[in-house]
């Protein structure tokens, strides 16, 4: 995408990531999905996120239901190609990994034109939603087969859903991965107009500020940041060491870090959640912050930490540390 080409899709600041509608780390009920949809819609909330990943396609079914009386014409909707969904009848007895669902299904790679069309059509399907307004190939990285190169697992899922977008099918494209080298490929391409960035541009470690966050500035390609609390790490207002980080248990040097992040929030009177989720924001190429949350008081939480002022004293503070230590937090 071209600077100065026109955004497909205006993004809001503030977005809800669907993930636990799939039932991640504990099953919830239908009417409980629901209510989750339910309290981000009531506080303003007008952009989801979500992907086949998400409880092998549960979460895409619970979050159409939601949205199914709310008018498409006031909500974006984005979900992820490249993992398709087929029957798994040998683990159907199993339960999926990290999501509380039968793993009677498998996710199958497929980049491919074709692969990205069924994907979307099967979104679609799923959701009862006919158009989505950005789909993003889904962590292109874990799939490169040996021999392969990241770039052109990048291109052909690309240059699919690029097609689809000039049919009108999809409204935006991009990539959503936590592997910088994975979207500094796709930007390269020049066919993005957003990339989701996981986890790598937070208050506690920057490691997409260096090249890949002014290359998506100099080619206008906006970039939506998740996992902007480094999978729990910074979602506390005191930090713990049982809380997670990168998905797995907190290193004691990580979770020093974390605590003199915290003491510099309550300086300046704001709290760590809430300096959190307004870092990434500051970044000119960054568009929106996408955030999950299992329970409505969490969604309503999030939404109010968002609105909240954070002083310019922090900032500066913080630029001061992270001049002193390199960059990589406090």
């Amino acid at each position: 995408m071209s600077a100065d080409r026109t955004p497909a899709v205006a993004l809001p600041p503030l977005g809800y990531g669907a993930a636990a509608l799939g039932n991640l780390y504990r099953p919830i009920s239908d009417a409980e999905a629901t209510a989750l949809v339910d309290a981000a819609w009531d506080a303003g909330t007008r952009y989801f996120d979500v992907a086949p990943h998400y409880g092998l396609g549960l979460a895409e079914r619970r979050l159409g239901q939601a949205l199914a009386t709310r008018p498409r014409a006031e909500y974006l909707l984005s979900t992820k190609v490249g993992r398709l969904l087929e029957p798994s009848p040998a683990t159907a007895g199993q339960r999926d990994s990290d999501f509380f669902v039968p793993a009677d299904r498998r996710r199958v790679w497929d980049a491919s034109e074709a692969g990205v069309r069924r994907s979307l059509a099967e979104s679609s399907e799923r959701t009862g939603i006919e158009r989505f307004d950005v789909a993003f190939l889904h962590d292109p990285e874990e799939y490169v087969a040996e021999g392969e190169a990241l770039d052109a697992v990048v291109v052909e899922g690309l240059e699919g859903l690029a097609r689809l977008r000039a049919e009108g099918a999809v409204g935006a494209i991009g990539v959503g991965t936590k592997s910088v080298d994975a979207l500094l490929a796709a930007v390269r391409t020049g066919l993005p107009d957003v990339v989701m960035l996981a986890g790598r541009y937070t208050l506690l470690e920057q490691p997409a500020a260096a090249e890949l966050l002014p290359a998506c500035l100099a080619a206008g390609v906006r970039v939506v940041a998740v996992g902007v609390f480094n999978s729990g790490a910074l979602a506390e207002d005191v930090p713990r060491g049982d809380l997670p980080y990168e998905y797995g248990a907190m290193p004691p040097e990580v979770l020093e870090r974390v605590q003199r992040l915290a003491d510099l929030c309550r300086r300046h009177g704001t709290s760590l959640p809430t300096a959190a989720l307004h870092f990434p924001l500051r970044h000119p190429a960054v568009a929106s912050v996408v955030v999950g949350a299992d329970t409505p008081a969490q969604v309503r939480q999030n939404v109010a930490r968002s609105a909240e002022e954070v002083p310019e004293s922090l900032w500066e503070e913080l630029a001061a540390l992270q001049g002193a230590d390199g960059g990589t937090g406090a």
